[in-house]
């Protein structure tokens, strides 16, 4: 009896092939960071001017900070032209506010503002991360952050942008004093303290960010308005 030994071949497989995607995005990140810092009667904004695409700087100075009314300031920071139209947007709205109610739009009802008109664009975000500062009907500072879809939150301080995770742990520290052994979290910043703390933040993080840089702009909002200062970054 002869045995017929039968042997299975591997089936053939297919060489490996490289799928090439061209992918693009509607976003851009130009850089830059953004932060606020709540007081007892003051509030304060600083925001560099770097706008940045990868290692090519657009411009030395671009905005991120806007005053929208006497008592209130928005900071952007991530993506310069939503953070513009943004802006704008808000800007209309309190000019009609404005002219409707013959009076500034408050800093509570700006902010509920913003958190809605970034909730009516959550199907195409704007892709910044906005802080609101300003002075709120009591007289004391407030600041609030969101994310793109408009969730808020009201904070003492926050740091938003590429150098944010560099600024918001030195922020921690400085202002929420936190790691520091017998220090009393509750206690806030004097207007000169909060001075110091933003431009110590922004010179360190432009030791490391190259994102961050060129020009400082520091606003600090009070019951009498808002102030604007501007100082030298790191140019490189």
């Amino acid at each position: 009896m002869e045995y017929q030994m039968h042997t299975q071949q591997a089936p053939m497989q297919a060489p490996n092939q490289v799928h090439s995607h061209n992918h693009w995005s509607p976003y851009v990140d130009t850089g830059g960071t953004s932060l606020a810092i709540a007081g007892d009667d003051f509030v304060l904004v600083a925001s560099d001017t770097r706008q940045s695409d990868g290692f090519n700087i657009n411009t030395r100075y671009d905005s991120k900070a806007i005053e929208l009314s006497n008592k209130t300031v928005l900071a952007t920071s991530i993506c310069s032209a939503d953070g513009k139209r943004l802006t704008e947007v808000l800007e209309q709205k309190a000019q009609l506010y404005f002219h409707k109610h013959e009076k500034h739009i408050g800093t509570k009802a700006l902010a509920q503002l913003l958190s809605n008109t970034l909730y009516s664009r959550r199907m195409f975000p704007y892709y910044v991360f906005p802080i609101l500062a300003g002075i709120d009907s009591d007289g004391k500072g407030a600041a609030y952050s969101y994310d793109a879809l408009g969730n808020m939150q009201l904070v003492t301080y926050i740091a938003f942008g590429s150098a944010s995770a560099l600024v918001q742990p030195f922020l921690d520290n400085q202002v929420g004093f936190k790691n520091q052994r017998g220090a009393d979290s509750s206690r806030r910043l004097t207007r000169e303290q909060a001075m110091m703390v933003a431009i110590d933040a922004f010179t360190g993080a432009t030791e490391r960010d190259i994102y961050t840089g060129d020009h400082l702009e520091i606003y600090i909002v009070d019951a009498n308005g808002v102030h604007k200062e501007v100082r030298e970054l790191k140019r490189d």
